[in-house]
């Protein structure tokens, strides 16, 4: 059994003070142990229905994961823990793919932040569709300067990486510098960061006509945020999508990167 997860004593002092505190009927089954049974199913990329029996009914495990996900707690607590630090001196900005098992087809809808900050409700089918090549997902990150993430947002497979950018950045403006690839190279994300004092780390895209300038030394710490995509999909249930649903899929990642930075 030492393949199972728990987390520790420590690790349940700081989050207990940011879980919902619920005082009406009965009392709510052990968090610890059943975070850590959630937590185990998405390294695993189990079904929630095989979760080892030590973490309690495995309706519980998933009854708990999709009504907090639908109160928004899982969001709050990684941002909660994420702004711990203070603002970030650096920010790196950075997207990634996901491949959907078969079973992920045919969401019935859900609520999930659009790609301009909003919130919305997608009526019929999921934000993610069948791109060339597959259906997939794509996760954007915002990382400080430790490679730490500070922010996420979900799109589907094709969606381009500059449009999401900015509700990306936009909590975060006293930055120095921000670090993306040439994805993000448009007029309209270097404005909005030297407006704000913050300067562009961003390689010019063979397209330009007017070069800006570009520090290949701080260029170097991107494979801060490469490493964070490579830790993320450890977890098996967030490597492959299983889920439907994208607000299901985005609170597991948030969940995910809780325990592995902010704990």
């Amino acid at each position: 059994m030492s393949d199972l997860f728990w987390l520790s004593e420590a690790q349940m002092r700081r989050l207990a003070p940011l879980l919902p505190s619920e005082r009406r009927g009965k009392p709510r089954v052990d968090d610890r142990r059943v975070i850590s049974g959630i937590v185990h199913v998405l390294r695993s990329g189990g079904r929630w229905v095989d979760a080892p029996a030590v973490y309690g009914p495995r309706k519980t495990l998933y009854n708990r994961f999709v009504r907090w996900r639908a109160k928004g707690v899982w969001q709050r607590v990684f941002r909660a823990l994420a702004r711990a630090g203070g603002p970030p001196a650096e920010l790196l900005l950075d997207s990634s793919h996901v491949k959907a098992h078969r079973s992920a087809g045919g969401g019935k809808g859900g609520s999930a932040r659009k790609p301009s900050g909003g919130r919305g409700t997608h009526r019929g089918k999921p934000r993610w569709g069948p791109p060339r090549g597959g259906r997939t997902t794509k996760i954007h990150a915002l990382t400080d300067h430790l490679g730490r993430p500070i922010g996420f947002e979900l799109t589907a497979g094709q969606h381009g990486d500059a449009p999401v950018a900015l509700a990306l950045l936009a909590p975060w403006p006293s930055a120095k510098l921000c670090i993306a690839d040439a994805a993000y190279d448009s007029n309209g994300i270097r404005s909005f960061l030297l407006a704000r004092g913050i300067l562009p780390v961003i390689p010019n895209n063979p397209t330009r006509n007017q070069h800006h300038p570009f520090d290949r030394s701080a260029w170097r710490k991107r494979n801060l945020i490469e490493r964070v995509f490579c830790r993320l999909k450890d977890f098996r249930r967030i490597a492959t999508r299983y889920d439907r649903r994208a607000d299901v899929f985005l609170s597991a990642v948030y969940l995910a990167a809780t325990v592995t930075w902010c704990l």
